[in-house]
């Protein structure tokens, strides 16, 4: 019997611990901007919509280049730049005023947060043995799922009504012991193939991504509309909060993060993304149809297996396939399509529901998720199949 190697090394605890840091400070920002913005500087609700929304799509431009930047120039370099820059933007939000002001400094945040999640993740890869990828970007990326469930919490409760500055300057000291960790790393030996080529437009995409970014993309806009309209649904149906919503969400992704890694490296990703899928077909006619607080409540916690599974396991594939020197452009590639996903889910599913109702639209969700279940088995396991034979090494 051999022993399986681990990624269990100082590393990658510090790289996951410095992403759990860094996504606290990110949503910190989610639940109390909008209140800063409205109570404090007097923003009308349509410019608060377009102020956030400015984050992601600085995220979305800067992500190709990021890849292309860390495939030519190395990560660490670029990872600690985009981390300390992340860091430091918090000190502008005090004494930012205006709406103008505050387009600058989100697009200058979401750039740096873009370049960020990239290249951290391709570290990530980096460090993991390719026999244990799969389980490996599941707990990375469980850090991100568990600042994405504590961080508004902790945000409110150093905020108050009131404590707006104290939340600033909060953000500012989590970010910067992330860094301080990021410091700390050893970095895996980086060597360039990129750089005799020069830049090329070409060169920002990886093609090999294509077929899995794209599912991917089918999928989030389902998400997207989740993340959105779950509070105004809740409110429609009589459920008080939608709190306990997103709690059992993050639980669900959580616990199948964890255990469809290990599925992946042993099994292999088709049975892992067929079954998250089907529970993302089942999740939504459950959420539309059962308009109850026990159905409200356990389409979250399916829905957050779901997702769970999908996310870890699209990102394995993609890494799997694409040349070790590619890396950071097939990461840019599947999140560009990731914040894609979510940011026209949240266009198309407020149209929709503004047509045809919430309950309606999630069962339309239902079958995009059947759809991305088609798209699957007839195109992108064969290419994922056509394309992987061995795990590949740095």
């Amino acid at each position: 019997m051999t022993n399986k190697p681990t990624f269990w090394t100082k590393d990658f605890v510090m790289l996951t611990v410095a992403n759990l840091l860094m996504a606290i400070a990110f949503y910190f920002m989610l639940p109390v901007l909008p209140i800063y913005l409205v109570d404090k500087l007097s923003v009308s609700k349509g410019e608060v919509g377009t102020i956030l929304a400015f984050y992601t799509i600085a995220a979305l431009m800067i992500r190709p280049f990021s890849g292309w930047a860390i495939d030519t120039f190395g990560r660490k370099k670029i990872y600690l730049i985009a981390f300390l820059l992340f860091s430091t933007s918090y000190v502008i939000y005090p004494i930012a005023s205006g709406v103008t002001a505050f387009l600058a400094i989100r697009y200058f945040h979401g750039l740096t947060w873009g370049t960020l999640t990239t290249t951290s993740s391709t570290i990530a890869v980096d460090i993991i043995p390719p026999s244990r990828r799969g389980e490996g970007i599941g707990i990375f990326g469980l850090s991100m799922t568990i600042g994405m469930a504590i961080g508004p919490m902790i945000a409110i409760l150093i905020t108050g009504d009131t404590r707006f500055n104290s939340l600033f300057a909060s953000a500012i000291v989590i970010s910067l012991l992330g860094f301080i960790l990021a410091l700390i790393i050893k970095y895996p030996k980086f060597r360039s193939q990129n750089n005799s080529k020069g830049f090329s437009w070409n060169g920002l995409i990886e093609k090999t991504a294509l077929p899995v970014s794209t599912n991917m993309m089918l999928v989030m806009f389902t998400y997207g509309g989740v993340l959105s309209f779950i509070a105004l649904y809740a409110k429609d149906i009589g459920v008080q909060s939608s709190g306990l919503f997103f709690l059992l969400l993050s639980v669900g992704i959580g616990l199948s993060r964890v255990g469809s890694g290990r599925l992946i490296d042993k099994q292999g990703p088709s049975a892992v993304s067929v079954i998250g899928i089907i529970l993302l077909v089942a999740g939504f006619p459950i959420l539309a149809l059962i308009q109850t607080p026990l159905g409200f409540h356990t389409a979250a916690l399916i829905l957050g297996l779901g997702y769970g599974m999908i996310m870890p396991t699209f990102q394995t594939m993609v890494n799997n396939i694409a040349p070790a020197n590619r890396r950071g452009a097939a990461n840019s590639s599947f999140f560009t399509a990731f914040d894609l996903g979510i940011g026209l889910g949240m266009i198309g599913t407020g149209i929709l529901s503004q047509w045809l109702g919430f309950g309606h639209t999630f069962i339309i969700s239902s079958a995009m998720n059947l759809a991305a279940l088609t798209l699957f088995g007839l195109s992108t396991i064969k290419h994922y199949q056509n394309h992987y034979s061995k795990p590949i090494t740095s």
